[in-house]
């Protein structure tokens, strides 16, 4: 079966084709899935950047969409020819958070989807949203969900909320789908306007080019007349969270999600106890959050935004392409 994974010298330039083993056949509990696609997250970015040595061989990319070609011995949930997707955390089901690093993350600490086939316990996929593509389905573990649980899973958005969504990666867009699918209200930031006149497109209220206007915490206040919004998808983090606090409402839901911008900096924590905002980190969800958004997408016929594709053997420099910051929505990647 082919595969990549990340070589000795590490980095993007390191990634390696190779020919292992077929995995056989599925043990008790165990489903047999044929990977046919996944897409990029900045979390993947960071794994195969990082040249650490406790990834050298790891086969990277948390996302994982296919077809089950067998099912093991007690396994009920799934039949063979179903279209699956994985979950991002294998061993959080349900309830609220309970791992707090990536030690059960495929792509990160075990092997992950770059790859043809996998053995996995049926507990580590979903079923695929009816009437998508594994391309599609292969959006939704890391960024689909994110996005969902902000929003919906913790923020408990409803009709004629305000949402801030910041940027144009994939979890800001499915933010941005979910919001309007669920009639809220949407303002988006980016430093391009092309990129806003696309938000537009998708349904952005207003938006806003956060170069040409670095203040816009003070401008989100001026467009809902000096209120602010309900709920913020913080993909910044330290350069960008004092904005965000200055945009949300008082008693408002700040979800702490990136630190694209930074990783740190100076915090105005006086801002944050006058608005009696709720800033929560949180790190992608459980498989029942998963569960539920595959639902939602079903009922409203959400579409995830795709940029563009790339083969399995084309890894390298879909990787490069996310590092150029041109794309808008998800990168996908066939297998």
């Amino acid at each position: 079966m082919k595969a990549v994974r990340i070589g000795k010298a590490g980095g993007i330039d390191g990634l390696e084709m190779v020919d292992l083993p077929d995995p056989g056949r599925p043990g008790f509990g165990e489903i047999r899935v044929r990977i046919h696609a996944s897409s990029l997250n900045y979390h993947d970015y960071g794994v195969v950047r990082s040249h650490a040595p406790a990834f050298v061989d790891r086969i990277p990319l948390s996302d994982g969409a296919g077809e089950v070609e067998a099912v093991g011995e007690g396994v009920t949930e799934f039949a063979v020819g179903d279209a699956v997707v994985s979950t991002f955390f294998p061993f959080w089901s349900d309830g609220g958070p309970r791992v707090g690093d990536f030690a059960t993350v495929p792509g990160d600490g075990v092997d992950g989807y770059a790859r043809e086939v996998v053995l996995r316990p049926a507990t580590w996929f979903t079923h695929a949203p009816q009437g998508y593509s594994p391309i599609e389905a292969a959006t939704l573990t890391t960024a689909g969900v994110t996005a969902w649980r902000a929003l919906v899973g913790d923020g408990h958005l409803k009709a004629g909320d305000r949402v801030l969504v910041l940027g144009t990666g994939g979890v800001s867009i499915f933010a941005l789908q979910i919001a309007r699918a669920m009639g809220a209200t949407v303002i988006a930031t980016s430093s391009s306007d092309e990129k806003l006149e696309r938000l537009r497109g998708l349904g952005a209220d207003c938006t806003i080019n956060y170069r040409k206007v670095p203040d816009w915490g003070s401008k989100v206040l001026e467009l809902t007349d000096g209120e602010g919004v309900d709920h913020i998808i913080e993909v910044g983090g330290g350069a960008t969270l004092n904005q965000s606090v200055l945009a949300i409402k008082v008693g408002g839901h700040i979800s702490l999600i990136g630190v694209l911008a930074g990783v740190s900096g100076e915090i105005n924590t006086a801002a944050i106890l006058a608005r009696q905002a709720v800033v929560q980190g949180l790190i992608v969800g459980s498989r029942r959050q998963q569960q539920d958004f595959v639902r939602a997408i079903e009922t409203t016929g959400l579409k995830p935004v795709i940029d563009r594709t790339f083969t399995l053997d084309q890894l390298p420099q879909a990787f490069r392409y996310q590092e150029s910051g041109a794309h808008f929505g998800k990168i996908g990647i066939v297998i």
